[in-house]
């Protein structure tokens, strides 16, 4: 077995065990969903909607699962309880690539510009700032020069704690004075980012919601005096969301998508929590594609996110 295989192995060995205590949680409920059952009936397909929406999959999302499954049934007749994970890995994986979550192998960037960036957004709390650093990691160790800014300049403790990883990951950090405007960081972070042939740049925003005006304008603003350096900027604003807070997260992702246009989603914490079904709602709902899931306290633990590999975990 090669270097590369050996990665893919140990990176889906993280998979599988950082989505344990939802596998878990779905398996024994699944299994009492079909206790005494040979075949998909009606009571079955009842008691597997139970299973989806408990398990946080979201009530949209789990009724669309059902619809298909139930098209399977109707369509072959007679389906056995032991093909039902087969055939929910099969539809849920189906559900996901339709909604743009498409199977991420490689920490690429598109080629025909650069620096790449990325305005990552998210509520105090979620691991926005680790992300941050955990992903500048992951592009350094893919061969890409690495820029952060710290445009969360409303907490003293957000700039110190970019400043702590961009020295643990070694790539440099553009900062100012707490309480500095934000836009003048994303500034000066995309002129030196540009003017040192950066590949990509991620650039850190305050994590507030309670004031959704403030917050709009504050992200319209960052986002105009990027363009006055770089016309295209930002390529990608993600969302970060604590997978362990279950539908609270779907809450979040809602109230962001109404204040900016939200381009890609990256999930946390998915394995302290058995709440892991709320990646399949969240992307379904929002027709987001979830980019990056964390998986572990190590910078490796950030993984890139294949739907494929992802249900087969969950349901394998």
């Amino acid at each position: 077995m090669g270097i590369f295989g050996l990665f893919n192995k140990k990176k889906k060995e993280t998979l599988d065990k950082g989505l344990e205590k939802t596998k878990e949680s779905v398996f024994s409920k699944l299994t009492r969903a079909v206790a005494g059952k040979s075949k998909v009936d009606d009571e079955v397909l009842d008691n597997l909607e139970e299973v989806l929406i408990t398990s946080d999959v979201g009530v949209d999302t789990t009724l669309k699962i059902i619809e298909r499954i139930e098209s399977r049934v109707a369509r072959d007749k007679y389906v056995s309880t032991s093909e039902l994970n087969g055939i929910l890995r099969e539809e849920i994986a189906s559900l996901l690539s339709e909604n743009n979550s498409d199977d991420n192998d490689s920490w690429d960037l598109p080629s025909d510009h650069k620096p790449y960036v990325i305005l990552v957004v998210g509520v105090n709390g979620v691991g926005k700032t680790t992300t941050i650093g955990k992903l500048a990691y992951q592009f350094k160790n893919a061969g890409k020069k690495v820029y952060l800014g710290a445009a969360d300049t409303f907490r003293a403790a957000a700039v110190e704690q970019i400043s702590i990883w961009g020295d643990r990951v070694g790539v440099p950090v553009v900062k100012q004075q707490m309480g500095s405007d934000p836009a003048s960081v994303a500034f000066d972070t995309l002129q030196s980012a540009k003017a040192n042939g950066a590949d990509v740049v991620l650039i850190d925003t305050a994590g507030r919601l309670h004031n959704k005006v403030g917050l709009m304008n504050e992200l319209k603003k960052i986002k105009e005096v990027m363009k006055k350096v770089l016309p295209e900027a930002p390529d990608e604003v993600m969302l970060v969301l604590d997978g362990s807070t279950g539908q609270n997260a779907f809450e979040q992702a809602k109230q962001f998508s109404a204040v900016t246009n939200i381009t890609s989603l990256a999930i946390t914490k998915l394995d302290g929590t058995a709440k892991g079904g709320v990646v399949i709602g969240i992307s379904d709902q929002l027709k987001v594609p979830v980019k990056y899931i964390g998986l572990g306290e190590k910078m490796e633990d950030l993984q890139l996110f294949n739907r494929k590999e992802f249900v087969d975990s969950l349901f394998a």
